[in-house]
Formats: C-alpha cells, sequence, structure tokens
C-alpha cells in the first residue's frame, strides 16, 4: 500500500479499486520458494506489533 499510495501517490480509493493482476504487474513475481509459516512466526517475534 505504501508503493502506491505514498510512493505512487495513488489516492486511496484507486487503490482499494485495484484487481490482484494490476498489483502483481507493479509488484512483480513473488519471491522463490515464498514464505514459510516458521519463517513468518520468527518474524513476529522479532519484529512484534506494537
Amino acid at each position: 500500500m505504501a508503493l502506491f499510495i505514498g510512493e505512487r501517490r495513488m489516492a486511496p480509493a484507486d487503490f482499494w479499486a485495484l484487481t490482484l493482476p494490476e498489483i502483481q504487474a507493479v509488484l512483480g513475481p513473488p519471491a522463490p520458494g515464498g514464505t514459510r509459516r516458521g519463517d513468518l512466526a520468527r518474524l513476529m517475534e522479532r519484529f512484534p506489533d506494537a
């Protein structure tokens, strides 16, 4: 969201109207292998929500 609204100065309403293919076209393909549940758990421990 920060990329679209912050860097690209897109209006929030326009961001929420985007389709998944439009978002993927800007972001590019996902990382190889993706994120595993254990990876996510470690990140959540390291960077907890305030």
